[in-house]
């Protein structure tokens, strides 16, 4: 594929490796929602029509190096009953990409997002409601549907995870295998619809790049936490990507 390079700014390029670095680092240290952090920034910078396939790029790309670092800490057996069911969940949603709108599914799951700072008492409590494994099979085909769509839904895992027992290093090993597989499904996706061009690869590579220096500064940072840190930044995270579906979802739901 040929990028040209000229056409693109140098400094948009270095703008999108430190959002890659910076919202990584914190999404390694919070068990996720880096892909979130980014979507408004990317949102003013690219535009909302192209957003999920950078946003979704640059995550897969970073997505070896987190595996690397946290494959000990993997819970395979969640891994099984979500990636099936999530690369089915992306490859649908790729077809569907610019034909469905999911305003009042963003504006739920960033409800119940937001909700799990009392459902965790801001980590005070271990878990607030039961999980089965097959709850991941329905799970990772929702999740990958709207994340698709969206460009980030990395949050709302998390609290299956946790209720599952599935904490800090684990919980983050595992999201990183999970989310390897749904990405490889959402590029391929993206590329067959043609919904990536030269540009937006240029953009995703550098965005790709920056997350990957911040998975290993996140690493380092993660292994120096307690559990109830972790948790603690991982309800903060959840919250804020909550409270960002809520902002996106309202305007095109009620004011258009």
């Amino acid at each position: 594929m040929d990028l040209i390079l000229t056409d693109i700014p140098y400094l948009s390029l270095f703008l999108l490796f430190l959002l890659g670095a910076s919202t990584f680092t914190l999404s390694t240290i919070s068990g996720g929602g880096g892909a979130m952090m980014q979507i408004p920034v990317l949102n003013f910078l690219i535009g909302a029509s192209q957003t999920a396939p950078v946003i979704n790029l640059g995550a897969f790309i970073s997505r070896p190096t987190r595996i690397l670092i946290f494959w000990k800490y993997i819970v395979w057996k969640v891994f099984w009953y979500f990636v099936p069911a999530a690369m089915i969940g992306a490859l649908l949603a790729a077809w569907l990409f610019s034909e469905v709108k999911i305003y009042w599914i963003q504006l739920l799951v960033g409800l119940f997002l937001v909700s799990t700072i009392f459902q965790f008492r801001f980590g005070k409590k271990d878990r607030s409601f039961h999980v089965k494994l097959w709850y991941f099979i329905p799970l990772g085909f929702f999740v990958s549907i709207i994340g698709t769509f969206t460009g980030g839904m990395g949050p709302i895992v998390n609290p299956f995870l946790i209720n599952a027992g599935i904490d800090k290093e684990y919980l983050v090993g595992t999201k990183a295998a999970q989310s390897f597989f749904l990405g490889l499904a959402q590029v391929i996706g993206y590329v067959y619809f043609g919904l990536l061009n030269p540009t937006l690869w240029t953009y995703g590579i550098a965005l790709g790049l920056g997350a990957i220096l911040g998975n290993l500064i996140g690493k380092w940072l993660l292994f120096r936490m307690s559990k109830l840190a972790f948790r603690r930044w991982l309800i903060t995270i959840m919250v804020i990507a909550g409270l960002l579906l809520i902002i996106k979802a309202i305007p095109p739901l009620f004011f258009s």
